[in-house]
């Protein structure tokens, strides 16, 4: 019994985070926050330009500190796209605010 739910849960989990809308949207929040960045300084270090190297070298060590918050801000602007993008793709909004709204509950029993 406790297998086919685990299993149910993870099977769900996965469906949903393949879902090629979601992986666009990620993909593209992705390229805003980060993906730039690694270009440039692939660019910037194959052409020798260092303003390039130096932009991208410091947002780049910017997002490796531990207090960064890059994938809190990733994961926002892929919702953001997904409701922009996809409005009628009631599944996966679906199961964002069913998860949103798991989140609030347990806050609000946490503050009780």
């Amino acid at each position: 019994m406790m297998k086919s739910k685990a299993k149910e849960f993870f099977g769900r989990a996965l469906r949903f985070i393949l879902n090629p809308r979601l992986l666009l949207c990620l993909f593209i929040a992705w390229m805003i926050t980060n993906g730039w960045a690694y270009i440039m300084f692939f660019v910037g270090t194959y052409l020798k330009i260092s303003w390039m190297i130096g932009i991208s070298g410091a947002y780049l060590a910017f997002l490796w500190l531990p207090v960064s918050p890059e994938k809190i801000v990733t994961l926002i602007i892929a919702i953001g796209l997904l409701r922009i993008m996809f409005p009628r793709d009631i599944q996966t909004l679906g199961t964002l605010r069913r998860v949103l709204r798991r989140i609030k509950n347990v806050g609000k029993k946490k503050c009780e």
